[in-house]
């Protein structure tokens, strides 16, 4: 498990930030920001204060990665790029979190290193991560200018034949008792853009296979796009299904079987192909997974459930 409890002996009194800063090599501002969050404990109950002396017994829980040999597929000094797994977490979202990407990003690269961007957890394919706090903050206002251009593949529901783009606003949803979708198309919501380009039609699954360019960046764009437009991604739990299988779902509730049926894939369908940016140099990454052969992960059209 990456976060662990530790007991330490701080033999010299001294602030609390500053004992944190001296064991963990951390910046003021890290230190105080684990013991904000009551990561110092001192006889069993969290302290708060950061410039509070400490002396004696203390426990101290933190992130110590754990890693499963997950190399990267591509790396510079500065940054790495990963094939992340469908399934897997980019950052764990709670202490109880057994693996996630960062634990396979800050073993190759150490404490400063950080994923740059969002992948959905069941979304699968290329993940930056940055080997250092420049590098890091450099890659993220990359992705904020809009200068790293992205590109997925989408197995989805349905017959396509022509390229077509999606300009419709995305809103956050605040009410999650009719629907389960964390976003949806709005007129009040913010502007998002989306193009796609279809690949190759599978009659027997009656799948079609679509190149997916997201102009820009919302959250869960692609997928909520694609529900607009009545083509929903195979395999999502969430948008295209009843409202009962979403709260299965996201409940831990809903069984391998019924997701086939439910959804029409035991994953969700998307993967992130194609990465283009500039840093010193001029870099385009492409993945190595063979995305197209998902396709066996598909439920025959015959058993797949009505699609909302």
């Amino acid at each position: 498990m990456p976060f662990i409890k530790e007991s330490f002996k701080v033999t010299e009194e001294m602030p609390a930030f500053l004992y944190i800063m001296r064991t963990f090599h951390y910046t003021q501002g890290q230190a105080q920001r684990l013991i904000g969050k009551g990561r110092l404990l001192i006889g069993g109950k969290s302290l708060i204060d950061s410039g509070e002396k400490i002396s004696g017994e203390i426990e101290i829980v933190y992130f110590k990665p754990k890693s499963k040999n997950k190399k990267a597929l591509f790396q510079t000094i500065d940054f790495m790029v990963f094939e992340k797994p469908s399934g897997i977490l980019v950052h764990p979202n709670t202490m109880a979190t057994e693996y996630s990407m960062l634990d396979e990003i800050r073993t190759i690269a150490g404490e400063y290193a950080n994923a740059v961007h969002r992948i959905d957890m069941e979304t699968s394919g290329l993940l930056i991560a940055s080997k250092h706090k420049n590098a890091e903050r450099f890659l993220k206002g990359s992705f904020e200018a809009r200068k790293i251009k992205k590109s997925y593949l989408a197995w989805v529901s349905g017959k396509l034949l022509k390229s077509f783009s999606v300009d419709a606003p995305i809103l956050k949803n605040n009410d999650y008792c009719q629907t389960k979708h964390k976003v949806f198309v709005h007129t009040e919501g913010k502007k998002s853009h989306t193009d796609f380009k279809p690949i190759i039609y599978d009659k027997k699954l009656d799948a079609t296979l679509l190149a997916c360019y997201p102009i820009t960046g919302r959250t869960h764009q692609i997928r909520a796009h694609l529900f607009h437009m009545k083509h929903p991604i195979l395999g999502d739990p969430i948008y295209g299904t009843a409202f009962k299988a979403s709260n299965d779902y996201l409940e831990g509730k809903l069984s391998e079987k019924d997701r086939l049926i439910m959804t029409g894939s035991s994953r969700l369908m998307l993967h992130a192909h194609r990465l283009q940016f500039d840093y010193g140099a001029k870099y385009f990454i492409e993945s190595a997974v063979d995305f197209e052969s998902e396709k066996n992960l598909i439920c025959d059209k015959k058993s797949r459930a009505t699609r909302g």
